[in-house]
């Protein structure tokens, strides 16, 4: 797991896969550190996630109800077809914000900017 940050975004790249384990504690705890350094604009690039399971799914609706609770974002970029399925077959699809690659999740908060604007 990488991160980066881009202006006032936060750019997560996660490897492997997100199964039960130590991926999954340490992309939780990635999060959770995140939010509590203040940060309220996270994009998670998953485009080099090979496999995600039931608890990877769970840690991802986990990750995604904090930083809605610390008033933050948290977006999917590099959504593949398996991931995208798992996501749909989970009824999720709708309550995460997926797009195609990092530079369209990154656009996106300037995007919601100007609506709110």
């Amino acid at each position: 797991m990488t991160e980066q940050e881009l202006n006032d975004i936060t750019v997560v790249s996660m490897k492997g896969e997100i199964v039960l384990g130590e991926e999954s504690n340490a992309f939780r705890e990635k999060i959770k550190e995140l939010l509590m350094a203040g940060k309220k604009k996270i994009v998670l690039n998953v485009a080099n996630v090979n496999y995600i399971d039931s608890t990877g799914v769970g840690v991802l609706v986990a990750c995604f109800n904090s930083a809605r609770s610390h008033d933050a974002a948290l977006k999917l970029a590099n959504v593949w077809s398996r991931f995208r399925e798992v996501l749909q077959m989970t009824r999720l699809l709708t309550v995460f914000d997926t797009y195609d690659s990092e530079s369209a999740a990154i656009q996106s908060f300037a995007k919601s900017l100007r609506a709110a604007g």
